[in-house]
């Protein structure tokens, strides 16, 4: 075993919050070291979408590696029960994650970043002055270590031993056609309630064909890969199409329980020296699972922070995790809340409520699209729904 390899920074995992965070680091002059398990470009299992609000955190070269833009959200309840919301400006993004991911790395490669492709990180080791993180190949000593190894991540199993949080099943395929049913789906993504008993389905246009999916968001009810079948069995778009056998997937969404208490992040952030981002601090949306934006966005947090951190004799990460809170707590919180009642109700009540209130409910998800936009939050978006709840209950004056 070599000697110790010595960086400022060392990231374990180079996907969308690993890259983003190595870029923030280098570009403030600090020595990065990428440790990625895998060779880019490498095959995700991801939908691949992007909320529009990521044009906000990400310069405009970003669009080069952009499958399509959707402008058109299809909610649905079946064949013949769906809700259509259509914007002039882009509601979502799609990606393929090999391409995506890639863009990102080689912006972190130009910045000064030192990647070790297809060297996974083994064992870590916290010292005094930082922690050491061993290989199959060397030792690295960093400052610092950033966890960004998704779901399963090893930096979070090593370095937060009493972290035990939820991830939900996912499965998901590609559909490489041209056939006039794929084309359909251009500029349009489609929400499908009715796929799942407690989550929902999807389908996501790309260049070559669709992104398919499904995701269960309710512990005890999880049978994706049946609702998989049924999914793509029962979607009249689908139906005629040849869909590679599904890839299953965890999904580390935000845990209302604990959620954030005392000031501490779902068990903590940071221990030490150590930071997660992305995946691996289950920073994903618990509602529909979005992770990329949040991923990203992490990954710049902690850039900026550790920049400010190291600038001290002693010190002190902690506020990487209040930047987090202040920025998706209480939206996560109030995500949390929403996926009760949307996962919580049966379905027929949805159908129930979409038929009785057809204005209101339209707006809610034109609201949630707007949200997506950057244009509400989760918090602007329960407000309004809570005020016209109330609004048949106050008594006018």
């Amino acid at each position: 075993m070599t000697a110790f390899q010595s960086y400022d920074v060392i990231i374990v995992g180079m996907g969308p919050a690993g890259a983003s965070a190595a870029y923030e680091l280098c570009q403030a002059g600090l020595s990065v070291l990428g440790l990625e398990k895998q060779s880019h470009p490498r095959y995700k299992v991801c939908g691949g979408g992007l909320s529009a609000r990521i044009e906000s955190i990400l310069p405009p070269d970003f669009h080069s590696v952009i499958e399509d833009a959707v402008h058109r959200m299809i909610f649905s309840y079946g064949p013949k029960e769906s809700y259509h919301v259509e914007s002039e400006k882009p509601i979502a993004y799609m990606v393929m994650r090999s391409c995506f991911d890639q863009w990102l790395v080689d912006r972190a490669l130009h910045a000064g970043a030192v990647v070790h492709e297809d060297e996974p990180a083994t064992a870590l080791t916290t010292l005094p002055d930082g922690i050491e993180v061993r290989t199959a190949k060397s030792r690295y000593h960093g400052r610092v270590v950033i966890g960004a190894d998704g779901a399963m991540s090893l930096v979070a199993q090593q370095l937060f031993p009493h972290r035990r949080l939820r991830k939900i099943p996912a499965l998901e395929s590609e559909i490489l056609s041209h056939s006039p049913e794929a084309h359909a789906y251009a500029k349009t993504a489609l929400i499908s309630l009715n796929a799942a008993k407690k989550g929902y389905g999807w389908i996501f246009p790309k260049k070559q064909g669709l992104s398919i999916g499904v995701g269960e968001f309710v512990r005890g009810m999880n049978q994706p890969r049946q609702s998989f079948q049924q999914f793509t069995r029962k979607e009249p778009t689908l139906a005629e199409q040849v869909i590679p056998s599904p890839l299953g997937h965890p999904i580390p969404v935000f845990n209302r329980s604990p959620g954030i208490m005392n000031g501490r992040w779902n068990n903590g952030l940071v221990q030490g020296r150590a930071l997660l981002v992305g995946d691996a601090g289950h920073l994903v949306d618990p509602l529909l699972g979005e992770g990329i934006y949040y991923a990203v966005r992490s990954g710049q947090l902690a850039g900026t922070n550790i920049v400010q951190a190291l600038q001290h004799s002693s010190p002190c990460f902690d506020n990487y995790e209040h930047a987090v809170i202040n920025e998706f707590g209480r939206e996560f919180q109030i995500a949390s809340r929403l996926g009760r009642v949307v996962y919580g109700v049966p379905r027929s009540w949805h159908r129930w409520v979409g038929k009785t209130f057809p204005g209101p409910y339209q707006g809610v998800l034109q609201r949630y699209c707007g949200m997506l936009q950057g244009q509400e939050t989760y918090q602007t978006l329960w407000d309004r729904m809570m005020t016209r709840m109330k609004k048949p209950f106050i008594r006018r004056s």
